[in-house]
């Protein structure tokens, strides 16, 4: 049986995505790493201990455990000073795996890092164990800098980009989601294109599927007449929250009245709180407070039917390398109206899927959702379509595309640093 360290340093599996660093990030490593050791492959996942209270290791299901490794004080950490702790982290890693090998459990054929903070441990791993790496990056920072200044990393100038270019000139293989991730590795980081693989996310689709939108609404004791306008997700500038609640502003000038807006998310990051806080005023200011409803971050059983119960879900990011949200949505039956940025593009069909507009147009956002309510048959069969797509994404195919790569990586011989 094959067997992976899966690293994911700042956020736990077992998070509830939606709070704090956790998203769609966290959903990925579960997922994928369920998937895999149902197909055969054996993951320890590896996360950094943020909890006095955490148990060192936690069996998920057979072949899935988590471990929770010191490294820093045991309680969250901003995500901005999670660099100074990520060589504690790999040497923690490294006394983990040799620990659970002396159990008798087999030994790790292969690395998969998360993110770029996961990336540099798993550099130093792959060189110390000398194992194949394989590098996720999920978000890249020359990608969110162009997304607008502030969004780049702020913990020092240049130091992520720079740690992102290390691992991806020395992961024997680098996994994008979409052919437009691909790009931006090749241009942005120069990547070897013969080492990068497309393999996409997938959806549960016991949890994501069409249902009855009155039921829906009815559970979640929302009205059951009126338009409903969907928002999930972190609650940070990056999501262009405040973009959904202009968009609900700009319907009531386009004559679609009675409409609502659900924001389900928490705050995240450093400007998590102050975003929250700045929303709430926005609602205020715009005389939306009877009609927008905050939600914290749900579960996915209680999240599938939110999207249920919506006419359509918005998802207006500044920068998305996949856009989970908006798959999630469309596995529901539910029209999505999306920027038009990153892997969105490839996720939204416009005009038969959904809508993609020009991020930050609140007002082209409303009207692209005018149009599709303005036209029910229409909406039901952009919906219908969605659903349809939305089966094209598994876990289990995105796993058995993995455990391929795996077999070949660990026949080959290890990527030098280039």
């Amino acid at each position: 049986m094959r067997k992976l360290a899966v690293l994911s340093m700042h956020t736990s599996p077992l998070a509830q995505p939606g709070t704090g660093d956790g998203g769609g990030m966290n959903v990925y490593v579960r997922q994928l790493s369920s998937a895999l050791a149902r197909a055969g492959v054996a993951c320890d996942v590896y996360t950094r201990a943020s909890s006095p209270h955490e148990p060192d290791s936690v069996d998920v299901e057979p072949g899935l455990v988590v471990h929770h490794v010191p490294a820093g004080p045991r309680r969250p950490l901003d995500k901005s000073s999670l660099h100074l702790v990520v060589d504690e982290f790999a040497l923690a890693v490294e006394r983990r795996m040799a620990e659970v090998e002396m159990f008798g459990e087999p030994a790790v054929d292969a690395i998969h890092a998360n993110y770029w903070l996961s990336g540099v441990a798993g550099h130093a791993l792959k060189h110390r164990l000398g194992l194949p790496l394989v590098s996720t990056f999920h978000t890249l920072d020359r990608v969110k800098a162009e997304a607008g200044p502030e969004e780049a990393d702020p913990s020092g100038a240049g130091r992520r980009a720079r740690a992102e270019s290390d691992v991806i000139g020395c992961s024997d293989a680098v996994l994008a989601s979409c052919s437009v991730e691909v790009d931006q590795l090749v241009e942005l980081y120069g990547a070897d294109q013969s080492r990068v693989e497309i393999i996409a996310p997938g959806v549960d689709h016991a949890f994501f599927s069409p249902g009855d939108k009155t039921q829906a609404r009815r559970a979640l004791r929302l009205a059951s007449d009126g338009p409903l306008l969907l928002f999930v997700g972190r609650i940070q500038p990056l999501k262009g929250a405040e973009v959904a609640v202009g968009c609900l502003a700009e319907l009531d000038r386009l004559g679609v009245s009675g409409s609502q807006l659900v924001v389900v998310g928490g705050p995240s990051g450093p400007l998590g709180d102050a975003e929250v806080a700045s929303l709430s005023r926005l609602v205020e200011a715009r005389g939306l407070s009877a009609r927008v409803r905050f939600v914290p971050p749900q579960t996915h059983e209680l999240l599938s039917t939110y999207y249920r119960a919506a006419d359509c879900c918005v998802v207006p990011s500044r920068s998305e390398s996949f856009g989970l949200v908006a798959l999630e949505a469309g596995a529901c039956g539910v029209p999505v109206v999306a920027s038009a940025v990153g892997g969105l593009t490839t996720l939204v069909e416009d005009g038969r899927t959904g809508h993609l507009v020009e991020r930050g147009d609140a007002r082209r956002f409303a009207e692209r959702v005018a149009s599709i309510w303005s036209r029910p048959d229409h909406a039901r069969a952009m919906g219908a379509a969605a659903a349809e797509r939305a089966k094209g994404y598994t876990w289990s195919v995105a796993a058995a595309r993995l455990r391929r790569l795996y077999d070949e990586l660990t026949a080959r011989s290890l990527v030098e640093c280039g």
